[in-house]
């Protein structure tokens, strides 16, 4: 089969490999139909992560079972499915609980297993406490739908835990640090559990200053650092917002939502933390809370998929080009020049 490999830092490559097979019979095999590019999969390509050449990528996936395991009760061949970003057992205490994010013997693709997601095939370790069928049936969605559950696999469940993380309120105001993929769909849930109004602390990016727009954001502030603060302290009548939902993961933009959160306040924490070093001091005076970290979207994902199956969300839309397979290397190089928000790859083409 084909799929994408990190061969060193700015250098992504289609190889063929071998196809996985069941090793366990609590496994399944998918086939891949269509497969995201997530902005931490750039630190990968951009040397920043600990990643050796050769290791396949990707983490966002959604595709048909063409194999079970011998103990796979959950789904058959033929079901299409949702593969979270990180597998899980389904039965541990942490699964149970609605943390599947730390289950002990789940696991990230391409880390603990060899499969990435941006290929043609994937063995699927727990299989009934990963996957999740798009139907009770294990009917395919229609092709409109496919972007959108797409993002259920990581970003917009990702940016659900940032606004609950934030506690987002009915009425209440809410900043989103950050205008990419993750934030974008931030701005979904935080309109999902009925924030008033919404600012998103963005970039001058026509695409993604208009996807935030047409997803809710009532406000998108261009500035950066103080003059960005400035600019939400304007806006909120020199307070602060009460949720602050940090969806980038850099010193600045952490920095960023430390300044704008009201006294009080919740800061959401979802984004990868790259170089963030944090002073307590600026929490304890001013009482502010701080919650998230790695999202446990397969618990997320039955709510979100019933919200976008009765049409009342379309986070599909933060995938703004969709490529063939063959064409991974250059998604990348768009995804890093920030010629694309989002891009979606068909490893059937």
């Amino acid at each position: 089969m084909r799929a994408a490999v990190y061969r060193g830092p700015g250098d992504i490559a289609v190889e063929e490999v071998a196809d996985p097979v069941i090793e366990q019979p609590t496994d399944a095999v998918v086939r891949v139909v269509a497969a995201g590019l997530c902005g931490s999969d750039l630190s990968t390509y951009r040397g920043q992560k600990d990643v050796p050449p050769g290791s396949r990528i990707g983490h966002e996936m959604v595709g048909t079972v063409t194999e079970v395991g011998a103990e796979v009760t959950g789904v058959r061949v033929g079901d299409w499915v949702l593969v979270p970003f990180r597998y899980s057992c389904g039965t541990c205490g942490f699964c149970l609980d609605g943390l599947p994010s730390s289950c002990p013997r789940g696991g990230f693709w391409s880390r603990e297993v060899v499969d990435g997601g941006q290929g043609e095939l994937v063995r699927v370790p727990f299989a009934d406490g990963t996957l999740l069928k798009a139907y009770p049936d294990g009917s395919a969605p229609d092709p409109d739908l496919v972007a959108s559950l797409l993002t259920l696999t990581d970003v917009m469940g990702t940016g659900y835990h940032a606004a609950l993380s934030a506690e987002v309120t009915e009425g209440a105001t809410a900043v989103v640090v950050g205008d990419g993929a993750v934030g974008l769909c931030a701005v979904v849930a935080s309109r999902l559990l009925g924030a008033e109004r919404v600012l998103v602390l963005g970039s001058n990016h026509p695409a993604r200053t208009r996807t935030a727009r047409e997803l809710g954001a009532d406000e998108v502030v261009t500035e950066r650092g103080e003059a960005a603060s400035a600019r939400v302290a304007e806006l909120t009548g020199g307070l602060g917002a009460p949720s602050v939902l940090e969806c980038v993961g850099t010193a600045e933009s952490f920095s960023t939502a430390l300044d704008v959160v009201a006294p009080g306040g919740t800061v959401g924490w979802v984004g990868l933390p790259l170089g963030v070093e944090l002073d307590m001091s600026r929490l304890f005076f001013h009482n502010i809370t701080l919650a998230g970290g790695v999202a446990p979207v397969r618990t997320y994902m039955p709510l979100l998929l019933s919200e976008v199956l009765s049409g009342r969300i379309d986070p599909g839309v933060v995938f703004t080009d969709r490529l063939g397979l063959g064409q991974v290397a250059e998604a990348y190089r768009m995804l890093d020049a920030r010629e694309t928000v989002k891009p979606l790859i068909d490893p059937t083409s």
